[in-house]
């Protein structure tokens, strides 16, 4: 990670860096977005990372439903639902005279095949297990679509306006990697990796006339010092999740810039592989939960800018619990618990990926195991390696990262093959109860529950949840100002215009 405290100008930096001194947009129709993450991938029904969905997901890709910043679900590619009494089948009415960005016609068939292929057993949906109680999907007409369900689905509209449920043409599906085709309100112009991605208004799409951009530039700047030098040279003109909060104060000072600081969906874990020694250990994972000192973690790698969690739950949430104080932060007594789980002196590991939050975070926690007695050594890698070893290959110790999905306490529910490691039928049977309780009160009831028993089982070291810290130049409107799901539909974002 770079020295943020080096004495380099923002100026000779920008110029250092080839940035120059040039306005972000030529005009009120386009704008250039900052972005920390570049994926590997452009499909969202492949690959979890969080970057896909930010930049693709309802601009380019649209599913049947869509969620709106309040967190409410609205139609989409479905103009409406009708769900029979028993909760179990969902009537979907489509959109018509919609069409894909190569041209071909989207129907009830493209709803079938996407839904199919998420469902399929050799699927790499990453998040294959929303689908699971979904029985049968019948395309009565063009645009009708029946889903009947196994059992009830508390989230199943919610799940089905989310990145990883987008409806796909058979056409391209296979080269949506690289090249994405959807029904968006954007269509894909060109991927420089390592550098931009380019998107360019859909003049076909049934919502055109309320699109104000013409063209959306996203520039991947993964360093705090380049992502400051960008905005200050007004090269950008939002960079929506900025990764360096300590430099918030110089942009609220500045009357070229807005700040906004909002709310997300991302736990961030100290996960710990489960499934691995010593973490298959509940008194090695409760000692690790002792040595962590939330309140030095969030001062020292986020400037004070988040909020303590003690579970797997968002604070802003109607089924908050805090747990905060389950385990007291106390070094002499981590360092014993160490002792007693005869692992005191043992070397750590802590991969971590390329994002300030973590990175900082890491550092922080070596030091903080360190004085418990453990040997913590951190390794940085890059997103590509995470993905690969970490996410896929479960090959860590323990490793820092946010999770930024609602709804996503069932990540627990998923079984030793996903990378916690993590497999406990209680907790199963648990989260099967949440999913399919129609109840909100008597749900909410069930998640205060599944908190307790995730922190009571420590499972991981819970952090805190991740802040929307956003710049953007005064000019810009109409973006969200905290974020319920992991993307931000362009549809109504303005530069000026």
């Amino acid at each position: 990670m770079p020295d943020l405290s080096r004495t380099l100008t923002i100026t000779t930096l920008a110029l250092s860096l080839g940035l120059g001194l040039s306005t972000a947009s030529a005009s009120a129709d386009q704008i250039v977005i900052g972005l920390q993450q570049e994926p590997t991938s452009l499909d969202p029904t492949a690959d979890a990372t969080a970057s896909i969905n930010g930049m693709l997901t309802m601009n380019v890709y649209e599913a049947l439903t869509i969620v709106a910043e309040n967190g409410e679900v609205q139609p989409n590619l479905a103009t409406g639902w009708e769900v029979s009494e028993d909760g179990l089948t969902y009537t979907f009415t489509l959109a018509e005279g919609v069409t894909f960005h190569d041209g071909s016609t989207f129907d009830s068939e493209d709803v079938l095949f996407s839904f199919n292929r998420a469902m399929a057993e050799d699927s790499v949906n990453p998040s294959k297990a929303k689908f699971a109680t979904i029985d049968t999907v019948t395309a009565i007409d063009p645009l009708t679509v029946e889903i009947t369900l196994s059992k009830q689905d508390a989230f199943f509209l919610f799940n089905m306006g989310q990145g990883d449920s987008i409806i796909v043409s058979e056409g391209s599906a296979e080269t949506n990697a690289t090249a994405p085709v959807g029904t968006g309100p954007f269509k894909f112009e060109r991927w420089t990796r390592g550098d931009r991605l380019i998107l360019v208004k859909n003049p076909d799409h049934r919502e055109a006339d309320n699109v104000a951009l013409e063209r959306v530039e996203f520039r991947f700047i993964s360093d705090p010092a380049a992502a400051t030098a960008a905005m200050m040279a007004e090269e950008l003109d939002a960079f929506p999740g900025f990764p360096a909060p300590e430099l918030l104060p110089q942009f609220e000072a500045d009357p070229r810039f807005r700040v906004n600081i909002g709310s997300t969906e991302g736990e961030v874990i100290l996960a710990m592989n489960n499934a691995k020694a010593p973490f298959d250990n509940i008194d090695v994972r409760r000692a690790v939960a002792t040595a962590i000192d939330r309140d030095e973690i969030i001062d020292g790698a986020m400037y004070g800018q988040a909020t303590p969690i003690g579970s797997f739950y968002p604070p802003h949430g109607t089924a908050y619990v805090d747990l905060t104080d389950a385990y007291p932060h106390d070094t002499d007594k981590a360092r014993e618990m160490f002792a007693e789980a005869g692992v005191e002196g043992t070397t750590m590991t802590l991969r971590v990926p390329p994002f300030p939050y973590a990175t900082r975070s890491a550092e922080i926690i070596q030091a903080q195991l360190s004085d418990a007695g453990i040997d913590a050594r951190v390794e940085n890698v890059e997103w590509g390696f995470w993905i690969d070893e970490v996410y896929s290959k479960k090959n860590y110790d323990m490793t820092i990262i946010a999770h930024t999905s609602p709804n996503d306490m069932g990540n627990f529910a998923r079984g030793p093959d996903y990378f916690y490691g993590y497999d406990d039928p209680a907790f199963n049977d648990l989260w099967e109860r949440i999913r399919t309780e129609a109840d909100p009160e008597a749900r909410d009831e069930l998640l205060r529950e599944g908190q307790r028993y995730l922190s009571d089982q420590a499972v991981h070291g819970f952090l805190f949840q991740l802040p929307l810290l956003g710049v953007f130049r005064t000019e810009v409107e109409g973006y969200w100002s905290s974020s319920p799901v992991v993307y931000m539909p362009l549809k109504g974002v303005s530069n000026g215009g």
